[in-house]
Formats: C-alpha cells, structure tokens, sequence
C-alpha cells in the first residue's frame, strides 16, 4: 500500500492553530506549513538535463548475496574459498556466472557486471543506506538498526523533490519514488525494525517514498519463495485499507478542508502554492493511474508466470507496471523475513534453492520485458546487496558479512551491455582493479538521470548540501 499521510490526527475542528502549523500531519506531507510553502516557492528549472535514463529500478538483495555464488566465482581458487556451485558461461566472453542464474547467463548481452564494488561499513543497516543514498551512515557500526531523521536522502528521494520543485511537478498524480514491495524490515521481527536508506533523511518527509505493502500469511511465512495468490498480491496502498478506502479518504480530506479557514493568514501567492500542495495529496490518494499501475492482475498469466508468482518476480513486474505508467525511481526490496535469506550465514541449500533461482527469474523476466516493450533504452536497472560475504565459509559453507568486496548488475540507459567493469583478486576479497564505491555508484544513477552529482540541496536549517559527497560517475559503462 501507499502510504501519504501515515501520522496520528486529531479531531480537525479540535487542532489548534499552532498544531496545525508544527505537526507533520498538517505539514501534510511531513513537513510544517510555513516550510512547505517555502520550500515550493523555491522552484528548480529543469534538474533533469541529458540524462539517457527516465526512470530507475533498484533491485534491492538486503542481507548480502554471496559474491562467490553468483557473479565472481573463483573455479581456481582453493578449495577452502571457492563455493559447491559451478560456474557456467554466459554470452558475455570471460563471464562465468552461477550455475543456479541460467536466465541471467542467456542474456547477458543485456548488462554489464561491477565486479569490485567496495565500502567498509559491514553492517547491514548501515550498508544498506551507503548503497541507497551514496553517503556512509553516521551511526557507528552496531550501534542501530532503524532510519533517523539525520540520514542522507535516498537516491530516490532526491529525485522525488527534483520533480516536485519542477516546473508542473505537483500536478503529477502518480508518485515519483516508489518502494514494492515493503519498506525494508517489515517482514522481519514482526516489523520491528525500519532500516535506513530508503527515505528522505535531513531532506524531509515529504520526500519520502510511497510504499505498498504485502503481508506474510505467518511468522514462519516467505513469500519470496512460494507462488503467491493474486488476494496476497493486492499491493495495498499504506494507511488505506482496502474496504475502507474512501472513510479514510474524507477524513484526509476534512482535514484539509479545515486548512481553508487558515487561507486568510496568508497572501495570494501562499495560498496557491498551499492549495498545490493540497490538491498533489489528494492527487496520489485518489488517483486512477495510481490505482491501475498497482492492479498487477491486469498483466496477462503468461508474463505472470514469465516472471514468477513468488514476491520477488510480481514486485519485479510491479516495477515495470510504475515506471511504464510514469514513476521516476522505484526500489524492489528483495528482504530478509522471519526465516532465511540472502544473510546466508548458514549453508547453500537456500541460495541454491530458493534465492538465486527467485532472483534469476524474475530479474532476467523484468530485462526482457523492458526490452521488448522498447524500454530499456531508458530504464536503468541496477541489481545489488549492500554487502558480500567472506570469501572464506564456515564448515556448512555458509559465510559471513564481508563489505569489501561485491558485484552489482546494471543494465539499460544506454549502458554496453555483455561487459564487465572492475576485477577481484584470486580469492574475491577485495578489487584488483577500479573500485567502484557506493559514491560512485550514486553519483553514475544521477548521472544517468541527467542530474548534477555536484548539486547541493537544503537541509533543514537551510544549508547547502551535495546530494552526493565525493564519488565520480561511471561514464565508461555507457556506450
């Protein structure tokens, strides 16, 4: 589900003046009127210049796929460090990959391979928002697990309030940041933890992106690894459920109302930008293109099963459904649930039955879909963990956090596809050549997109501040 106004509200008729000014709920968005208004006032004129990328799909795998069992694996290593799966060939000469991504090896001429992405934060949380926002998180490792107003925005985020400061941006009716098919964390401990990287930080809660959510049948549940059934598929839109949708939409929209007899404290050209904002807000809460890009039942049961009917392969064709119909920036979570996942500490039956296959199926689905619709040219598609995992495994050939070292897939946008870019050394712990850091990698979608890496943006106080602090695009992926 979306989620667009998810903060507790009082009765309107109730609310002070001064709460309604200083909540995030009459901030509407996350943010204070009198901060709202002044922030759209403040326009940006075309952000998104030569850019060879309209859109961006993240595929997220939270927790850390193994480097060594799926795209950098050492047949000649020792046989301490290389894993029990076999390479096979791809169609990209000198590209072995697992022998569990048969999808992915037939149509390698599609992307290009980072072999030597790197950072030093080995912490899950912390890793995941390096490679979401391109910034290392400023809570030491091991100290926190959830997202704090003082995070860096995501890379998604940046590109919602670029489009919102648009010229003609608040009369999109669709979201420009979307996350499919959960926040990161909700499936994991009762979701008792919310990760960072995925929201706007210091930039604000307008910004944030809009989430569906899909639940777990039990605490023991994985959908990503099982069919699912078109009722679990909903893609329910956060804070609306689905059977009683419209309560909640007037009671968003009394609230609004209200706002009206507050018009008077502000001059003309206040109240047009503070009726902007309104009428954006009931935009995304109602819209029909909304509406219909969530409704995956549409897509004929071939593709469907093309893809997948486990989670990972529908949210994969969900990304394609809200970016065909006009999403600037959506993320696939590929998430760690109560059970097993891509944090594979413990043995390679998982990987090899469960995650690798889930992957290659509804990953290799979504490119070839992209490129038959004539998409891909300007949908760029990335695919990556936050981590790898050590080249040495434990005695069940499970292995440990290891952030030093581990590929990303990136196809589309005009990148060459059936290539590679970087190397590890002779055991895959850290790069031999061109090491690609999360910076790098932020600054290149930016890039991609046509937006300055350089470009500072406000925080709260005001300030200037780059959207990404240091990195170099990675113009040579590109043809």
């Amino acid at each position: 589900m979306f989620s667009i106004l998810n903060h507790p509200q009082r009765t309107p008729g109730k609310m002070s003046r001064r709460e309604l000014l200083t909540t995030g709920g009459a901030g509407l968005l996350g943010l204070s009127l009198p901060q709202m208004l002044q922030a759209e006032q403040q326009q940006i004129v075309n952000p998104f210049q030569g850019g060879k990328a309209k859109s961006v799909i993240f595929l997220f795998l939270f927790g850390g796929p193994s480097q060594l069992e799926t795209f950098d694996l050492k047949p000649e290593a020792p046989s301490e460090i290389r894993g029990p799966f076999q390479p096979i060939a791809s169609r990209t000469p000198g590209l072995q990959i697992s022998e569990h991504l048969p999808h992915l090896a037939e149509i390698s001429d599609k992307y290009s391979v980072i072999r030597s992405m790197t950072h030093t934060f080995n912490d899950h949380s912390g890793g995941g928002h390096y490679v979401q926002t391109g910034k290392r998180w400023h809570i030491p490792i091991g100290a926190g697990f959830d997202a704090t107003p003082k995070d860096w925005p995501s890379m998604g985020s940046v590109v919602e309030y670029l489009t919102q400061h648009s010229p003609g941006g608040l009369e999109r009716d669709l979201p420009n940041y979307s996350v499919v098919p959960n926040r990161l964390g909700r499936l994991q401990a009762g979701g008792r933890y919310i990760r960072p990287g995925e929201y706007a930080g210091w930039l604000g809660r307008a910004y944030n992106p809009l989430s569906t959510t899909v639940d777990s049948r039990d605490s023991t549940d994985n959908p990503y690894w099982r069919d699912c059934t078109d009722e679990e598929l909903s893609f329910e839109i956060e804070g609306l459920a689905p059977e009683v949708p419209l309560k909640t939409i007037r009671r968003r929209v009394a609230l609004l109302e209200h706002f009206d007899g507050m018009k008077r404290n502000f001059d003309k050209a206040d109240s047009q930008v503070f009726d902007r904002f309104r009428q954006r807000a009931l935009a995304l809460l109602t819209s029909n293109n909304t509406r219909n890009a969530l409704n995956i039942k549409d897509e004929p049961n071939p593709l469907r099963d093309k893809y997948g009917r486990h989670l990972f392969g529908q949210s994969c064709l969900m990304a394609r459904r809200l970016v065909e119909a006009g999403v600037r920036f959506v993320t696939v979570h590929y998430d760690c649930v109560d059970g097993y996942s891509w944090d594979s500490h413990r043995n390679s039956d998982d990987v090899k039955n469960n995650l690798l296959p889930t992957f290659d199926q509804g990953c290799a689905a979504l490119l070839a879909d992209l490129d038959q619709r004539g998409m891909l040219d300007d949908t760029l598609v990335i695919a990556m963990g936050e981590m790898g995992r050590t080249p040495k495994p434990n005695s069940s050939w499970g292995r440990g956090h290891w952030s030093q070292l581990f590929p990303a897939l990136v196809a589309g946008a005009g990148i060459q596809g059936g290539t590679t870019y970087g190397s590890s050394d002779r055991l895959a712990s850290r790069p031999a050549e061109h090491p690609v850091s999360p910076e790098d990698l932020a600054a290149t979608i930016y890039w991609a997109l046509g937006i300055d890496p350089g470009l500072m943006l406000p925080d709260a106080l005001d300030r200037p501040i780059p959207i990404v602090d240091g990195g170099e695009p990675l113009r040579q992926l590109f043809g």
